[in-house]
């Protein structure tokens, strides 16, 4: 009797929207799967700034790893960190083994991007991982227990004073939630301090927030968040921060102990160790088959990959990353029945933001919303889009008791 063909062997770097999605859609095919990560869970993204901002507790965003594939028989996790690839050999180096694969998909996310201002990477907060949001959150707390008894009225103004860093959607809507915290919760608990002190400061070196969205929803957004007590400052460059004072291009100082940098994203520093050609935002370059160029049997996915579309690169953001993993799945199919493959078409699902409570701008197509019925979606979409049931329920629960009885209940400072 002849010997059975051994099933392909596919090796997923990566287990955020992109590589889980590999996963899936790889669940039925003849197959084996190899996903890799360095942490053991899933991480969704969108809402760490509700962790950094006391809303969220970190496994209401996070979920196991090894929960999410027990059903699925043709994959395997291993957690560890990937050193560099072997295009030659077609091995992936982690630090404990070498994993040989006869498909390679690469989808390690981005990492926080400084712009090489080394001085802002030193003393800022970034917001890409658990860790991260956490920090924040445990900072922001602290400086309100310190400013509540500090007598010095500079001092005390810099503990209260809040500088965020970027006008995308992560800088808006960490803007609008920290407003919400500030002014509707620990307004009402710090009775020693004069919250006509605090500063929540949105700076943007372009000429607007949300750039990806129409004038009209973006002028919306820059009323609302003055509305919430933000000064929203664009055309403003920042060139070096210590910690405690942070400067603005033309020698503008402004003291503060809190900077949140949401200004910028990039490939993860795996693909600069793979001699490839990447992009200013360390992308790896891409076929339109989402493939490397000089390595058919690699693709690349998600914040990893450069792929244009109408003369610009695709966003960093979710849905980029999840259509691309269902192309990607249906190409390695390709690739063992020596069929042609699909080139990769992105469908344009529109952006969303909120701005925090009955507020929040959504372009979809033609459609432009915003307030109350924007935010409502952004809720729905926000909800469906988390993995299990249990952390949709939880997240559910916990938006209806801030929104009915103006509170954050993730407000335990952890560490300092």
């Amino acid at each position: 009797m002849a010997e059975q063909p051994k099933a392909k062997h596919v090796v997923i770097i990566g287990a955020g929207f992109g590589g889980i999605r590999a996963v899936r859609a790889l669940s039925k095919a003849d197959v084996r799967i190899t996903l890799i990560d360095k942490h053991n869970y899933h991480l969704f993204q969108p809402l760490l700034y509700q962790v950094s901002t006391a809303t969220l507790s970190i496994d209401d965003i996070a979920y196991p790893i090894r929960a999410m594939i027990k059903n699925q028989r043709n994959v395997l996790f291993r957690m560890g960190e990937v050193n560099t690839i072997d295009f030659e050999r077609k091995s992936v180096i982690l630090d404990t083994e070498e994993i040989d694969y006869d498909y390679l998909v690469v989808a390690t996310g981005g990492v926080t991007n400084y712009f090489g201002i080394k001085s802002v990477e030193k003393n800022s907060f970034g917001m890409k991982n658990l860790d991260e949001s956490v920090t924040i959150r445990n900072h922001i707390l602290h400086q309100f227990e310190l400013a509540s008894y500090e007598k010095d009225m500079d001092k005390r103004r810099a503990l209260l004073t809040f500088i965020i860093v970027g006008g995308g959607p992560t800088g808006v809507e960490s803007a609008g939630a920290l407003s919400e915290l500030i002014y509707l919760v620990m307004a009402k608990e710090y009775h020693t301090l004069n919250f006509k002190e605090v500063r929540i400061v949105l700076v943007e070196a372009s000429d607007k927030v949300l750039a990806a969205m129409p004038e009209e929803l973006r002028e919306t957004t820059v009323e609302t968040l003055i509305r919430k007590h933000v000064e929203v400052r664009l055309c403003v460059q920042v060139t070096d921060y210590d910690g405690e004072r942070l400067t603005i291009k033309g020698g503008e100082i402004i003291p503060t102990h809190t900077v949140i940098w949401a200004a910028g994203i990039k490939a993860a520093p795996i693909l600069d160790k793979l001699n490839i050609e990447q992009d200013p935002a360390r992308r790896a370059m891409v076929n339109e088959f989402l493939q490397l160029p000089a390595h058919p049997d690699v693709f690349v996915i998600g914040d990893s990959a450069h792929y244009e579309y109408s003369g610009r690169p695709l966003p960093m953001i979710a849905p980029v990353a999840i259509q691309q993993a269902d192309v990607t799945a249906k190409n390695i199919k390709h690739l063992i029945e020596e069929t042609p493959l699909e080139k990769f078409s992105y469908n344009d699902v529109g952006s969303m933001a909120t701005i925090g409570r009955n507020a929040a701008v959504v372009h979809m197509g033609r459609i432009k919303l915003k307030g109350f019925t924007a935010w409502l979606i952004w809720s729905l979409v926000h909800i469906l889009r988390l993995i299990d049931f249990r952390n949709r329920f939880v997240v559910f629960m916990k938006w209806v008791w801030e929104y009915i009885f103006y509170d954050r209940l993730v407000r335990i400072i952890t560490r300092q």
